[in-house]
């Protein structure tokens, strides 16, 4: 279990990087933004993030629990003693923290009753436009109430599971290819993966603080082909092979070489002095389920790689 890396600020002053806070109850402190559980997601140098086949992308930003009271007023007020901040806008952070215009003494008097909320941006999407998006200054939520209405960026656990999409990682796995690195024109190459090599991952986010989570799962289902040169044929014609009886295309065995195959392709064409670039893509299927039991479907996602295939003529023998 780890936290989020993300970049947290509010706008109630210059925002830190990674702050994430952690500790018992004992020490007033909070679990704040929201903790990813990798323990399930896809391993090794080869895997990779999934690629939304559709034009949805996973949030650039978030709302969550951050601070108790206590801790605001310590993270607040050395700023406002910072002269360079200027005293109208001292003034309106006092007003709106201190003063009751709306909230009093950093809401003190309702400590352990609820929390402080601060705006998240994920790693890596700092540069997003729409990570600006979440531009409110801290508000306050109380414990078991939802947060406001107009703060669609809040965490919710349908908007953990599309944070957690944006953690998923897909283990490479190579495609089975017969010939496997040199093929002949007009003679099939065969394509296959056995489901033994593509289980499922998921990756669980949780928000400790208010006690939801979400896991989103990703499943394999099915490869496209993709040969790159218009000089192929594919089999079947829409180059997607599906799941079937366990396992996408079937293996090549002897005496299957002048067959079709129920995944695969035929080059037309030699590559000449560069091979053909073949791209296999692996479509998953994304779900969730979540507190309260919620779920529902995510965007598929797709994750490929390419491979080399050198394409010779075949060489008649004259007698």
């Amino acid at each position: 279990m780890t936290p989020a890396t993300a970049h947290a600020g509010g706008r109630g002053g210059a925002g830190t990087d990674g702050a994430e806070q952690t500790g018992g109850a004992a020490d007033g402190k909070i679990s704040a933004g929201v903790v990813f559980d990798r323990s399930k997601n896809g391993t090794g140098t080869t895997s990779g993030p999934v690629t939304p086949v559709s034009d949805w992308t996973p949030p650039a930003c978030y709302y969550a629990p951050r601070y108790s009271p206590d801790q605001l007023q310590k993270y607040l007020e050395p700023i406002w003693a910072v002269d360079s901040t200027g005293a109208q806008w001292d003034l309106e952070q006092r007003n709106r923290y201190v003063n009751g215009k709306p909230y009093k003494d950093f809401n003190k008097s309702k400590a352990g009753k609820g929390h402080w909320w601060d705006s998240f941006i994920p790693d890596g999407r700092e540069g997003d436009p729409r990570a600006f998006d979440c531009d409110k200054p801290y508000f306050w939520v109380d414990k078991g109430d939802p947060p406001p209405a107009d703060v669609p960026e809040a965490v919710t656990p349908e908007r953990l599971a599309q944070l957690a999409y944006a953690e998923i990682r897909i283990p490479g796995t190579a495609i089975a290819l017969a010939p496997q690195a040199e093929s002949k024109v007009n003679l099939p190459t065969w394509a296959w993966l056995d489901k033994a090599a593509f289980k499922p991952v998921s990756v669980t986010a949780s928000v400790p603080a208010i006690g939801i989570e979400a896991t989103t799962t990703a499943e394999p289902v099915s490869l496209k082909l993709e040969p790159g040169t218009p000089d192929a044929t594919l089999h079947p014609a829409s180059g997607e092979c599906p799941i079937t009886g366990g396992r996408i295309g079937e293996p090549y065995a002897k005496g299957k070489a002048h067959r079709t195959p129920p995944c695969g392709l035929t080059y037309l064409r030699a590559s000449g002095d560069k091979p053909y670039s073949l791209q296999a893509t692996i479509t998953w299927k994304i779900h969730w389920t979540g507190t309260g039991g919620a779920g529902g479907d995510l965007p598929d996602g797709a994750f490929g790689a390419v491979q080399d295939i050198t394409v010779q003529e075949i060489q008649a023998i004259n007698r």
